[in-house]
Order: structure tokens, then sequence, then C-alpha cells
């Protein structure tokens, strides 16, 4: 099983991104899991908390990728979600953790390694 998980969504052209406070990075939503938690309730939970007025569709279970960062060194071990739809506010929830939600194309950003990763798999 992997450790955490993480949502793509897509919206007229541009994906769902969040600004981890921390470092100032930005990173396709998620985290990582608690206790007996499947993949899909990790990511419902982390979505609920970091953007609590979030609401979206069906979600599929588009890749585990258990990997080496080769920039980082860091192993990955996420479950990849894609969402049809999402709809509702960017309100963020957890302010200690994420400071900024946007809607916009992943090139041209400062991203997290996995989600460098995710971006280049899935937007090449």
């Amino acid at each position: 099983m992997a450790k955490a998980s993480k949502l793509i969504v897509k919206k007229r052209g541009k994906v769902l991104l969040v600004r981890r406070r921390s470092d100032r990075l930005w990173m396709f939503p998620g985290g990582r899991k608690r206790g007996r938690e499947t993949e899909k309730e990790c990511l419902r939970r982390e979505i609920k908390e970091e953007l609590p007025k979030l609401k979206l569709g069906p979600l599929k279970l588009w890749k585990e990728v258990k990997a080496k960062n080769q920039r980082s060194g860091r192993k990955m071990s996420d479950a990849i979600f894609l969402a049809g739809k999402a709809s509702g506010d960017l309100t963020i929830g957890d302010k200690h953790e994420i400071d900024r939600a946007v809607w916009r194309k992943p090139r041209g950003i400062r991203l997290t390694p996995t989600s460098r990763y995710i971006r280049d798999k899935l937007f090449p």
C-alpha cells in the first residue's frame, strides 16, 4: 500500500495546486495516510482538511508510484487519484500547512519533487 495519496483534477485546461507554507513549493493536494486508512480515505480526509469547501466527483486511481526520485533521492510511495470534476471555493482549511490554492497550468512553477514527477508523467 502507498504511504500517501495525491489528487489530480483539471478544470478548463488548468490543474489544482496548493502551496506549502514551509518552503513555498507548489504541489498537488493530498498527504500521508493515518493508521488503517485506505488511500482513497486518506485523500478525502486530506482534501477536507486542506480545502474544506471543495467538492469532488468520483475518484479513480491513476497509478501507484513507488520509485526513487532521481533529483532529490527521496523514496516515493504515492497513490495518485484523478477526479473527473471539482467545484466550490478554494478556501484554505489547514493554514499551518498550506497558504494558497490555485487553478493554473503546472509549468513554470516551483513544484515539490513528487509533484514534478507527476506533472512530467501526466502533462508532458
